[in-house]
């Protein structure tokens, strides 16, 4: 894929969002800035992100209310969210954050390691949903092309094409299951599970077609 994961970073703080930049800047995505939570929705509006990294504390629109705007939009309730705040706020926070629907809530300051890991994880299983797409895309074309030619064509020129894709697709989430689990984060089981639901239903489908 030619196009590199967007990630949007909403902080009112300039500072903030350059060191935001800064320990993103080893993975392989591209940091889109907000500085408020309306210019946060009004990204959201034509851009595609694979993950939004939210701060809480915002003049006017907060990381609560601009999250649950968030959730609201069809086109954009199924973006990750990760809160991020200051260490000495209301002792419910963290729970507000997982009612707004955040899969994760950082306290600052933050190690930037740990937040570099859980966005990789995060870009990782945005670009397999995406490799998932195309293949599945893939698939219905090489088979409209193919079954006018005969059933044994199919079976013959696209089945081991899409086996070998799709071994690589299962192989790879292996290895993000693996990432998770060495990082003990329990907030990625969801999106982990969702996703090798997604990935064995599409190799049932193979298999039958096999």
């Amino acid at each position: 894929m030619a196009d590199r994961a967007k990630i949007l970073l909403v902080d009112d703080r300039e500072e903030n969002l350059i060191a935001l930049e800064a320990i993103l800047s080893s993975l392989d995505l591209v940091p889109v800035r907000a500085r408020s939570g309306e210019e946060a929705l009004k990204a959201l509006l034509n851009t595609e992100f694979a993950l939004i990294l939210l701060d809480v504390r915002m003049p006017g629109m907060d990381g609560f209310e601009t999250a649950s705007h968030i959730k609201r939009r069809e086109r954009t309730r199924n973006i990750p969210i990760i809160f991020l705040t200051v260490v000495d706020s209301a002792p419910d926070y963290a729970f507000r954050s997982y009612a707004a629907g955040a899969v994760d809530y950082l306290t600052k300051p933050f190690d930037p390691w740990v937040l570099r890991a859980k966005v990789a994880v995060f870009v990782e299983l945005y670009n397999m949903n995406r490799r998932l797409a195309e293949q599945a895309s893939m698939l219905r074309d090489r088979l409209a092309a193919e079954i006018p030619s005969g059933e044994a064509d199919v079976q013959t020129a696209v089945l081991p094409e899409l086996s070998r894709r799709l071994t690589a697709v299962e192989e790879e989430l292996a290895r993000v299951v693996d990432l998770a689990r060495k990082g003990g984060d329990p907030n990625l089981v969801g999106p982990l599970s969702d996703l090798s639901h997604r990935l064995n239903h599409l190799r049932a489908g193979f298999d039958a077609l096999s």
